[in-house]
């Protein structure tokens, strides 16, 4: 789109704004899930310190890692998708199911079969089809001397400049000037800047996603995902401040402000990717393996069809090639140890253990009719001064020593 007021909003701006967004959200709903377990006549205040010692208690900070990661990630994918067509990235994008089982077989001991070794490589292959350009090496020869402009040297070059560029503004009088107005109002894609930058957002994203993983098995005690959603939240909000729009872009944002260049598509995304993030967290597992398989490659068709609809993007052969070879992939990656380890779970589980007391004689070799071959049964002892050799003196017996003479004589008395 054109950009609003001749300049384009910040990357590092729309990544907070999306985390302040996920913050909120998880903020509210993990605010509600406490407020139902405290009594009605529980204050606010007590339920934000409950709240508060929820979230910044236990191992919360381990969740500093993966929420780092997923900022560097998030913000790779702008870099990505500004020098890439949409439906190349969402196939390039695909790589980050090797990252994560490179680092799950690392990080969580899980194995992987020679058939799933064979997906990945089909993976790779098709995403490495998917990368070919489109055209031929004079036209991208074309393409790429394109992109270096020239201060205009005429008049006639100065009027066919500013017809092609209609967002000019009074600094484009400069070398410098025009060259950066021209290349915002028709930005120039860079393929391998591009690529690079969709691999390095693939690595971060599948250790992040393998690691928050981890984090919750080992966890001791057991979070709300909304309360590790907030912790992501917050752990990824410094990093996206400070680096992003103090750090890199401080300078830009004290000259334009800190919305410049917004509209409503911009907000959109932000709004998307936060809704985006906050639900990928509920799909983290082997559990959910076939699931979000099913879902990447549903992206990969609608990004593309959607690319041709609005881009006017030409898929070649050769894309359409790495793009099947990639959904084939994508759709078959699934975890064929999850099945046998829940096999394995259930034949090792113990069998029941049944706790019952017998009241009657101990010399009955009757057994329970409740009892199964099956069942452990435990026999309690009954109370020593009920058994049948204690019945004759009020002392007990002895044990191991058999009594003599219990019964009492036809006088009625205990002595001969």
């Amino acid at each position: 789109m054109p950009p609003t007021g001749g300049k384009r909003y910040l990357t590092s701006t729309a990544v907070f704004f999306s985390e302040v967004i996920k913050l909120a959200v998880s903020l509210t709903v993990a605010l509600y899930e406490v407020s139902k377990t405290a009594p009605p006549s529980v204050p606010a205040t007590s339920l934000l310190l409950s709240l508060t010692a929820a979230v910044f208690s236990g191992d919360s900070w381990k969740l500093a890692i993966p929420a780092g990661l997923y900022t560097l990630a998030n913000s790779l994918q702008y870099i990505a998708l500004s020098n890439l067509q949409a439906a190349t990235f969402q196939v390039s994008y695909q790589l980050q199911l090797i990252v994560s089982s490179i680092f799950g077989l690392v990080l969580l001991k899980r194995t992987i079969s020679p058939r799933k070794w064979a997906l990945m490589l089909l993976l790779l292959l098709g995403v490495g089809l998917a990368q070919i350009p489109n055209g031929s090496l004079d036209e991208n020869a074309l393409e790429h001397a394109a992109s270096h402009f020239d201060f205009p040297r005429s008049l006639e070059e100065w009027k066919s400049v500013k017809l092609n560029g209609g967002n000019l503004h009074k600094r484009s009088a400069t070398y410098e000037g025009i060259q950066e107005d021209l290349l915002t109002a028709t930005p120039q894609l860079n393929a391998a800047v591009g690529l690079l930058a969709a691999i390095a957002a693939c690595g971060a994203s599948g250790v992040a996603g393998v690691y928050f993983e981890k984090v919750l098995k080992d966890s001791v005690k057991a979070t709300s995902l909304w309360i590790r959603n907030v912790q992501l939240a917050i752990y990824s909000i410094f990093p996206a401040l400070f680096i992003g729009v103090v750090f890199l872009d401080g300078e830009k944002i004290a000259t334009g402000g800190l919305f410049d260049g917004y509209n409503w598509v911009v907000w959109s995304t932000i709004l998307v990717q936060a809704v985006g993030g906050i639900t990928a967290s509920f799909c983290t597992g082997c559990a959910y393996a076939d699931s979000t398989n099913v879902a990447s490659a549903t992206s990969i068709v609608v990004t593309t069809v959607a690319s041709v609809w609005l881009f006017e993007f030409e898929p070649t052969l050769s894309f359409l090639i790495g793009t099947f070879a990639v959904l084939v992939a994508t759709y078959l990656s699934d975890n064929p140890n999850s099945g046998s380890v829940q096999v394995k779970r259930q034949v090792l589980r113990p069998p029941p253990i049944r706790i019952e007391r017998f009241d009657k004689d101990s010399k009955s070799a009757e057994a329970s009719p409740s009892s199964s071959p099956n069942e452990i049964s435990i026999k309690l002892p009954s109370t020593p001064f009920l058994s049948d050799a204690g019945i004759s003196t009020s002392r007990p017996t002895s044990p191991g020593h058999a009594r003599i003479g219990n019964s009492r004589t036809g006088g009625g008395g205990f002595f001969k």
